[in-house]
């Protein structure tokens, strides 16, 4: 049985940690898997992994400290601030040191990378009989530099995936121009499971789930849900996840006296989460960037129709306007707010569009996304 790697940068909360999860989970009963892990946030990761999957961690004793050393930036404390840099200069070497000593060693028939740092380190120190695969999950956002460091981190890996059929159009013109032998493949991220049952979505609950950090907007969702508020009082918020922002979004929810209208869950289990899904009827999603959106798609398979800006990329892969959700153009909060009140009102509506996401949902099952890796895992060049 030939050996995958996986390396990830940790296993908490987050987008790219789920796809991390889900793929070793799909992969473990057909490879020998192992996730290398730089840091360990957490005595457990965030995600149910497979007893089958080997977990092996890096740094245990550090963690990554940029929001504490912002913050004492921002609170004006010259030896907390000399303190925190200290610390993010130790984690920093210590990050280079074991991830690269961990790729100098591995001995996996298959290495995959999931940041750009990581493909850099993989194509210099990689075994080079090993097939060497990046794995891009972030949108670039037209950011040349962003673009830059990405292509050039795959000038010696074998292969870069990406999670929508746009970006690989995107990079495969982008390599070419650069003149790169690595090739790129699109498959999309999965979800572990499809629930057996719907949403009814008579429920009077909105929800929207991610991390609590700038790029996922939820500052505006509470802009947007005021909106929404002050037309029909009779609707809730769940916002599920926790993070930098939430201090921001706290104070925003007293500032408008939302406080009995909006419950904040912090991270809960994928149970749980079915749980809230399941009593939901519309779903949120305000993020600025967005490259895949697995949220979308656990919205989707619960039977939810979604309302999204189109700012978040994977999105517009997802959500076909008045079919199965809503796409609103230029992140306009009150034209979101006007087509969320009139899902409220239209249960008739909220189910043809369920009904669609749903049958969307099922394209990326474990099974489905699975088969497309085997393929690419099973033909190197």
């Amino acid at each position: 049985m030939k050996k995958v790697s996986i390396l990830a940068l940790h296993l908490g909360y987050g987008g790219i940690e789920k796809s991390v999860v889900n793929l070793a989970n799909a992969l473990c009963h057909d490879y020998k898997v192992e996730i290398i892990s730089t840091y360990r946030l957490e005595e457990k990761p965030a995600f149910s992994i497979d007893s089958n999957v080997r977990v092996k961690y890096l740094i245990e004793k550090y963690k990554p400290n940029r929001e504490e050393w912002k913050r004492s930036i921002k609170k004006i404390k010259p030896f907390t601030f000399l303190k925190e840099s200290y610390k993010a200069i130790v984690v920093l070497l210590l990050r280079r040191r074991k991830t690269i000593a961990a790729i100098k060693s591995n001995d996996s028939d298959i290495i995959i990378s999931t940041r750009a740092l990581f493909n850099r380190w993989l194509g210099a120190y990689g075994n080079k009989k090993s097939y060497r695969i990046g794995w891009e999950h972030n949108h670039h956002h037209q950011d040349e530099k962003y673009i830059k460091i990405l292509v050039s981190s795959c000038e010696k890996l074998d292969k870069l995936v990406v999670v929508s059929d746009s970006l690989r159009s995107f990079y495969k013109k982008e390599f070419r121009k650069r003149g790169l032998k690595c090739k790129c493949v699109y498959i999309p991220n999965m979800i572990d499971r499809i629930p057996e049952e719907v949403s009814s979505l008579k429920e009077h609950n909105l929800v929207s789930i991610g991390r609590f950090s700038r790029e996922k907007g939820f500052v505006d969702l509470i802009e947007v849900f005021r909106l929404i508020h002050e037309k029909n009082p009779d609707w809730k918020l769940h916002l599920i996840g926790d993070g930098a922002e939430k201090n921001k979004i706290v104070d925003l929810i007293y500032q408008y006296h939302l406080d009995q209208f909006v419950e904040l869950h912090g991270y809960l289990s994928r149970e749980k989460i079915d749980e809230v899904l399941h009593q939901s009827s519309i779903y949120l999603m305000t993020s600025y960037t967005e490259s895949f959106g697995i949220v979308l798609i656990e919205a989707m398979s619960h039977g939810i129709p979604c309302v999204a800006f189109s700012s978040a990329e994977g999105a517009n892969d997802l959500i076909t306007n008045e079919q199965n959700g809503y796409l609103i153009e230029e992140r306009n909060f009150e034209e979101m707010a006007n087509c969320v009140l009139g899902l409220m009102k239209s249960e008739t509506k909220r189910k043809k569009l369920g009904k669609e996401a749903r049958k969307l949902s099922n394209n990326y099952t474990e099974k489905e996304v699975k088969e497309e890796w085997l393929k690419l895992l099973k033909k190197r060049g």
